[in-house]
This record gives C-alpha cells, sequence and structure tokens, in this order.
C-alpha cells in the first residue's frame, strides 16, 4: 500500500513540557541539532512523502517559515484550545487518505516511514515491566482488539501511525457522528478509537528499543540530549537561575502547574535543596509549599 501523504499534529499546547512550551511549541525544540518536526518532514521526504501538511494551532505563527522552508502546507485548527487533538483530525479531514497521521513532538533515531505499509497501523514499543502508557493487545489475525491504560510486560502506542484510506474513512465518518456530543470535546482522536475496536481494524507496528523517542519533560529531554544541562535554551530559566545565584543544570524536577482552565499557568521546580513556584503571569518566584513538591 502506497502512503499519499502525512497529516503533522502540531496544534497542541504541550504545557508539560514547562517552561519551554511556553517560549517555543515543543515541536520547535532543537534535540541534538535538529529541530524535532523539521527533522520529521526530512524522514518522511527521504520516504518519498512529498505532500505533507502540518496542523497548527497553538503558537500557529511560529511554523510559518516551513511552508517557504520545507514546501509543507499549514492547516490552522482554530478549536485547539478548547477541544482535544480530534479536532486537528477534523481539522485535517479533507486530506487524510492513506495517510501517516504523525504527532509533531516525536524523534526517531531511524526513519520509520521507509516501508510501504501493508495496513493501518499504530507504532509501538516494549514495556519490560510496569508502565502507565497506553498497551495493545492483538487478535488471531493482528488487529488491535484491545487498549488500557497500564499495564506490564506490553506493547504500547508511541509514535506514528498510518491511516489505510478505509479506515480514515471509517474513521472520519465516527468522528463526524460523535463530534458535537459535549463528551466528544476533551477527547484524543485514540479515544475515539479505543471505543470502535470492532470495526476500526489497526495492526501493531512494533518498533526495537531506542527508535521512538518522546521528551514531555526538560529531565527526559536532558537524558536524551545532555546539552540541554548547561543550556536550557529557556530565557525563563536563564532568569531564574540568576535570580537564585545558581547555575541552568542545578535546575531540576521542572513540573508544569495548570490554572483553572487546565491551562499553562507555571511551574514548579527545585534547587539547591528547596522546591521553588514560578507563575507565568506574574513572573512571580516563591518557595513551593508540601503540595507542590
Amino acid at each position: 500500500m502506497k502512503a499519499e501523504n502525512a497529516v503533522i499534529l502540531a496544534a497542541g499546547a504541550s504545557s508539560r513540557f514547562a517552561p519551554l512550551s511556553y517560549e517555543r511549541h515543543k515541536a520547535l525544540t532543537e534535540v541534538k541539532g535538529e529541530v524535532l518536526i523539521e527533522r520529521q518532514i526530512r524522514q518522511l521526504r527521504e520516504a518519498g512523502i512529498r505532500e505533507i501538511f502540518v496542523v497548527t494551532g497553538y503558537k500557529a505563527e511560529q511554523f510559518a517559515y516551513l511552508k517557504d522552508a520545507f514546501g509543507v502546507q499549514l492547516i490552522h485548527n482554530g478549536e485547539y484550545n478548547t477541544r482535544n487533538n480530534n479536532s486537528s483530525i477534523r481539522s485535517a479531514k479533507d486530506v487524510i487518505r492513506n495517510t501517516f497521521v504523525c504527532s509533531s513532538d516525536n524523534y526517531f533515531s531511524l526513519n520509520p516511514f521507509t516501508e510501504e505499509p501493508e495496513d493501518a497501523y499504530y507504532a509501538a514499543v516494549y514495556a519490560d515491566g510496569p508502565t502507565e502508557e497506553w498497551c495493545l493487545t492483538e487478535d488471531g489475525e493482528g488487529y488491535i482488539n484491545s487498549v488500557t491504560v497500564g499495564g506490564r510486560d506490553a506493547w504500547y502506542m508511541l509514535g506514528h501511525t498510518f491511516w489505510s484510506a478505509g479506515f480514515s474513512e471509517e474513521f472520519l465518518r465516527i468522528l463526524e457522528a460523535e463530534y458535537d456530543r459535549p463528551e466528544t470535546a476533551g477527547k484524543l482522536w485514540e479515544t475515539i478509537y479505543m471505543a470502535h475496536l470492532d470495526t476500526l481494524k489497526m495492526k501493531i507496528r512494533r518498533y526495537a528499543p531506542g527508535v521512538i523517542h518522546e521528551f514531555d519533560t526538560m529531565d527526559e529531554l536532558r537524558a536524551f540530549d545532555p546539552s540541554y544541562a548547561e543550556d536550557t535554551r529557556s530565557e525563563i530559566l536563564k532568569r531564574i537561575a540568576a535570580g537564585l545565584g545558581a547555575r541552568e543544570r542545578d535546575i531540576t524536577g521542572i513540573r508544569a502547574v495548570k490554572g483553572p482552565a487546565a491551562e499553562a499557568a507555571g511551574f514548579t521546580f527545585s534547587c539547591g535543596g528547596s522546591r521553588y513556584r514560578y507563575l507565568y503571569a506574574s513572573g512571580e518566584l516563591t518557595r513551593a509549599g508540601d503540595g507542590d513538591r
């Protein structure tokens, strides 16, 4: 089966990736000398995928350069701040056929797009032991027949997907039927998929350890790219380090703080044996309470 195009989802705010995602979209993070989304676009092009769409929302203006630099097409999701990523799928519904549907913040150490897919699939890696990720099982024909949040010694969802034309048609039909239900707004597209495994047929595409990477926190990014220990590329963290008389490497354990509407309101972190709380709106830095540890 020949992939016709790719849709890269880049509308979300990635608030857990504080404070980098507050200053710059997570997809535009430089990792080992390459910008995440640029590396992914290059890998898709190396696999012969010429038509690439990027769905934007949060900090959409930061992606404008990709049109000239890489010849991609941008699709704006105007509902990114009131709905989950099902709205990005709907925004791209007119171009989703035999399509790679990708997350903009993955780093692939090897190009996963080089082979022609045989069927719809979700990329997966193996958890040796317990995991809080979305774990998969399959039926006798190799199709996913259950998805559970958390498990052990299991293959779990991580990375890109491929949607066949048949899968795309059926998913988009279901999405349209359920889109205006109040409970749909907050759902990931994967949550909708999980509820319809009987008709949405997708296989597991297994990858070896170390091929697919995702960074949810600064600590995870530093573990993969040690250059972020000395230089966080964050003006906020540089100011905080200077104010505390510390080095950027001394700021660890960063955890996002959500506001009343689940927006990124700030973050907590450890430095010099103390826990601190930083708020974006005011720039206020205070000692964190017991509940912030």
